[in-house]
């Protein structure tokens, strides 16, 4: 069962890796509701102001408070920024997200990267399978599947083979 209140977005300043981050504070008391006795990062799912939303993570910040933090295109969506007050009605997602249906085509033409794919953890799946959904155009999609397959077949993990896709700084 959803809970519901409201919440003012805020930005963090200067915090290490997420400076520059804007999110909601999500206080203790809302995420004991949410998910009873978790102190690590969970996922849920439900309505911020009129847009539905799943699979989001909500980051533990310590002392039970959590974030869910608001990328650009949310934030787009939303018509929100810092300072600004959003309403939530938010609910455990228990869901288990699910790997694109592209590559999974593809790796059945590929029965070693399939394997490869197989014996990662589900976290490390969905590295690869979030990189492909992200792509903003068809032909990057493709493009993504296609360099995951390749990538998979040489054993490599998602980091390396984003490593790998970056231009060094004496490529010309």
């Amino acid at each position: 069962m959803p809970i519901n209140w409201t919440a003012k977005i805020a930005k963090f300043e200067q915090q290490g890796e997420k400076t520059g981050w804007t999110y909601i504070p999500i206080p203790q008391q809302q995420a004991e509701q949410l998910n009873p006795g978790c102190k690590k990062s969970f996922r849920v799912k439900g309505v911020l102001d009129a847009l539905e939303i799943k699979g989001q993570a909500l980051l533990s910040m310590g002392g039970g408070d959590f974030i869910l933090p608001l990328k650009a295109d949310l934030r787009k969506l939303l018509g929100k920024k810092k300072g600004d007050t959003i309403k939530l009605s938010l609910e455990l997602d228990t869901e288990e997200p699910g790997i694109n249906q592209d590559l999974l085509t593809c790796l059945e033409d590929e029965p070693l990267a399939r394997a490869y794919f197989e014996s990662l953890t589900p976290g490390h799946q969905r590295y690869f399978t979030k990189w492909i959904e992200d792509a903003k155009t068809e032909p990057t999609r493709v493009k993504r599947v296609a360099q995951t397959v390749d990538a998979l077949l040489k054993k490599w993990d998602y980091g390396q083979m984003i490593r790998a896709g970056k231009k060094q700084p004496f490529d010309r």
